[in-house]
């Protein structure tokens, strides 16, 4: 008669529970920032529509998006990244952080467009 041992399930890895140090909450705390200056810059947006017209809603809505898109998978992402660190394998994607930078030098450059032909 043989005995068998119930099998435990293990928790998910997450950033925290693998790395107890600074790390991950510097991590979590500079997506945190990034979505936040989004949202200013939302609101900044927002006092041009009386000089721009209604036409330029489509920007902070934009920002707006991304933010809630960082914040959505922020931890999905780093819980993932911490998983391929614990499995030795490359877990590089940088197309969230590529789609970021062209969203941000986008509108800048339309903030830069606005400032300059301002009316």
């Amino acid at each position: 008669m043989s005995r068998r041992r119930p099998r435990r399930r293990s928790a998910p890895a997450t950033a925290a529970a693998v790395d107890p140090g600074l790390q991950p909450e510097r991590t979590t705390l500079s997506w945190s920032r990034t979505g936040l200056a989004l949202v200013t810059v939302s609101a900044v947006f927002l006092r041009w529509v009386p000089h721009y017209g209604l036409g330029l809603l489509l920007l902070p809505l934009l920002t707006l998006v991304c933010a809630l898109l960082i914040t959505m998978t922020h931890h999905r992402r780093t819980n993932r990244a911490v998983a391929g660190i614990r499995a030795q394998t490359d877990v590089v994607q940088p197309a969230a952080l590529v789609a970021l930078v062209a969203v941000l030098m986008g509108l800048g450059g339309a903030a830069i467009g606005f400032v300059l032909h301002a009316p």
